[in-house]
């Protein structure tokens, strides 16, 4: 299937590893040009490198997402080397486990800054280049846990589940704009990422490069219709309707 997105600019935060970094290839794949994000910039080198050696036009930028003025750097970088911005994937690390009761006030912060405010940010910056252009796909990579908590992972079953609720608010402003740009989360189950072997993960996992070719769809020309939708990419795990 042609996605018609060649020739599209994106950006990807946290894009050096992962899912991000699955992602990102996924839509150099369709000739999209890339504006890469991570805080590590000896990762960032090694994943430009191997996105180069696969054809990708990369430029990246060392930045921390959970700082305020990350996104709106990050967008300007885009307008500055490549005149356009037309795709955001909004993406971070997960916050550390920990149960419910556990947690505090700082760790709830944390995640917040992190694992919500920071996508947040990043949709709210690109959306008034996206609007000016007339088209736009935004997606925020979020996890499974939006539609079914995951036990010992509080700090992520809360802040991820306000950011859907946050972008299921925007898509809808977005839809009776008319503004052609559409919002959507790819709430990924278990994959086989560095994450998940922190995490202990054990199992049938999914295929980090098979994710990011969701997330590419997400981004597509086809997928102009899907809008404020949360896409579980889990291989079944959740039980939840």
């Amino acid at each position: 299937m042609d996605l018609g997105i060649a020739g599209r600019v994106a950006v990807v935060a946290a894009g050096s590893r992962g899912l991000g970094l699955a992602s990102a290839r996924a839509l150099a794949a369709e000739g999209v040009d890339l504006v890469v994000a991570a805080r590590g910039e000896a990762s960032l080198a090694e994943a430009a490198a191997q996105l180069r050696t696969e054809g990708a036009t990369v430029v990246t930028e060392v930045a921390d997402m959970a700082d305020p003025a990350t996104p709106d750097r990050l967008v300007a970088v885009a307008g500055e080397r490549f005149g356009r911005l037309d795709i955001v994937v909004a993406n971070a690390g997960g916050p550390p486990p920990g149960r419910a009761l556990d947690v505090t006030d700082g760790d709830l912060a944390g995640a917040f800054e992190a694992n919500f405010l920071a996508s947040v940010r990043l949709v709210r910056a690109a959306a008034p280049v996206l609007r000016a252009g007339g088209w736009g796909r935004m997606c925020c990579i979020t996890s499974y846990s939006v539609v079914q908590p995951v036990p010992t992972l509080a700090l992520s079953n809360t802040a991820r589940t306000a950011l859907w609720a946050w972008a299921k608010t925007a898509a809808q402003d977005l839809a009776r704009e008319g503004s052609g740009i559409t919002l959507n989360l790819a709430c990924p189950g278990p994959h086989a990422t560095d994450r998940m072997r922190e995490l202990g993960g054990a199992g049938v996992m999914g295929d980090p490069s098979d994710f990011g070719k969701v997330v590419a769809f997400l981004c597509s020309q086809p997928a102009a219709f899907v809008n404020g939708a949360a896409v579980v990419v889990d291989g079944g795990a959740t039980l939840a309707l």
